[in-house]
């Protein structure tokens, strides 16, 4: 999942091309990233990466951050008493990249103000008798938290995923990132954490630091200004038929669980394959987005946004607290019947469980629940269990 984000993330950092239609119409080729899920999962490393490696970014944390702040506003000066605009965050940021972090923690009515700067990337200001619309090319880099603090996978999407519909759409890649609890993982994290902390106080090469950093950005802004990427032909063939198949897909999953996907598949996010294959054209200095581009594209929107809106799709029934409960204890005899590493039959386990008074439908969501979190790993088209964390 990190290389997914790290690709992400450099594919903002380029952007897609900005297009303008014969009847003054612009479609924006900024691309917006939103990383929802557990503490400590270095999601605001992410956005202070790319407020330093941008060629312009500004970071602000949705906590402080008002409608005025981040749009514009309208001020008196106190000598001439006359009014005067003042930007915010995403005018002062045109052409580059804005991070907001505790994007959760902004008010309702603050998030609506940016509805029109992350979309149609302007604002509009009709105030004191001022009317103007001020430019906000920028790419948007958000970081949340769920309701509950930590992504709980006994909930629905819906109720993990505390955002508007009409907010959600607008951003081109949502990555769940979660703190799995990974025996190797944990101990490789660990180590790097150990590793930062014990060599702190040693003599670093800052300015081979600076050096590269300063090169990645120049080449980011290069990129930005001489490369424009186009689709070719086949590419956009391709793209048509697997944009159809994904509507197609939801359709019926929403079909099958009565139940509307959290996160809306529309068009906005086949405009959003579009940037990000361009957005990797452009990193090789390349005119034509190809179909390898495409597929490249459609592998990380499937591993972000997709996953995201199929998250919670199989939980057909809402989870009271009773079943929940049955889940845990249902987790704790799995954990107890098989030792990390260990291998067995699903049909197997369920009957040992059914037979200490366990309920099979709740060992079999158990089940599911520690495969999403990557702790028991299906094998054999599923007719085997292996325990990974």
């Amino acid at each position: 999942m990190s290389d997914d984000v790290k690709k992400a993330v450099a594919c903002l950092l380029f952007g897609g091309s900005r297009k303008s239609l014969p009847d003054g119409v612009k479609l924006r080729g900024d691309i917006n990233v939103l990383l929802l899920g557990d503490p400590s999962t270095a999601k605001s490393q992410f956005l202070k990466f790319v407020e330093k490696t941008a060629p312009i970014a500004v970071y602000t944390s949705g906590k402080g951050s008002s409608a005025a702040g981040l749009t514009a506003s309208v001020i008196r000066d106190s000598s001439t008493r006359e009014f005067y605009l003042e930007g915010g965050a995403m005018v002062l940021a045109d052409g580059g990249v804005v991070c907001i972090d505790e994007f959760d923690k902004m008010r309702p009515e603050d998030r609506v103000a940016i509805h029109e700067a992350m979309e149609q990337q302007t604002i509009s200001i009709a105030k004191a008798g001022i009317t103007t619309v001020l430019n906000s090319r920028t790419s948007v880099l958000a970081a949340a938290n769920p309701p509950s603090g930590r992504y709980d996978d006994l909930k629905t999407a819906q109720d993990n995923i505390d955002l508007q519909t009409t907010i959600l759409s607008r951003f081109d890649l949502i990555f769940i990132v979660k703190d799995i609890r990974k025996y190797s993982q944990d101990k490789e994290i660990a180590s790097h954490i150990i590793r930062v902390h014990a060599s702190a106080d040693k003599v670093t090469d800052e300015n081979t630091d600076s050096k590269e950093d300063n090169w990645l950005k120049r080449y980011i802004q290069y990129c930005r200004s001489r490369c424009h990427p186009r689709l070719t032909e086949a590419a956009a063939m391709k793209l048509q038929q697997q944009y159809v198949k994904i509507r197609e897909d939801m359709k019926r999953r929403a079909h099958e669980t009565g139940e509307a996907a959290p996160i809306p598949i529309t068009v906005r996010q086949l405009e959003a394959i579009v940037r990000l294959s361009e957005s990797l054209a452009k990193m090789r200095l390349s005119h034509d987005a190809t179909e390898d581009d495409v597929g490249k594209a459609f592998k990380l929107f499937d591993t972000s946004t997709m996953d995201a809106a199929r998250s919670g799709i199989n939980q057909q029934i809402n989870i009271t607290s009773e079943m929940a409960n049955e889940i845990k204890q249902a987790e704790t005899q799995i954990k107890r019947r098989m030792g990390i590493g260990a291998r067995l039959s699903e049909r197997r386990l369920i009957e040992d469980l059914a037979r200490m008074g366990m309920n099979d439908s709740m060992v079999r969501r158990a089940l599911l629940i520690m495969h999403q979190r990557g702790e028991v790993e299906y094998q054999r088209e599923r007719r085997s269990i292996v325990r990974k964390a």
